[in-house]
């Protein structure tokens, strides 16, 4: 799949959202890039090697104070290759780009990794 089909993949999945979740999402970007790098992976708690398909960087929405102010956005980036190497089809790329971005958004939202895998995301 080209880069363009990937990004519009990824705005499927952010113009599907409702629309009161869409007048939350404050001050956040949501990028594609080919692979994470080292720093991504090792923000992750991840080791080289090992699989991430998207990364929230930046400050939930739950922690956010009165002193949050003129702070450069928050960043979610979606990894175009590590999806694609483990989901083969259109149908199943698309599928994990919409629980990828919705994961990450759940980040930006305030929800901890502990409880997105209680939820099953």
């Amino acid at each position: 799949m080209d880069r363009h089909e990937f990004e519009q993949l990824v705005a499927e999945a952010l113009d599907g959202l409702p629309e009161d979740i869409q007048r939350m999402l404050e001050n956040v970007e949501v990028t594609v890039a080919n692979l994470p790098s080292p720093a991504d992976l090792s923000s992750a708690g991840l080791q080289p090697g090992q699989l991430l398909f998207g990364l929230y960087q930046g400050v939930p929405r739950t922690h956010r104070t009165s002193h949050y102010g003129l702070v450069l956005p928050d960043k979610i980036t979606i990894y175009q290759q590590p999806i694609e190497r483990v989901y083969r089809t259109p149908e199943a790329i698309r599928t994990q780009v919409r629980k990828t971005v919705l994961h990450e958004l759940a980040h930006h939202m305030g929800i901890s990794e502990g409880r997105l895998r209680e939820l099953g995301m």
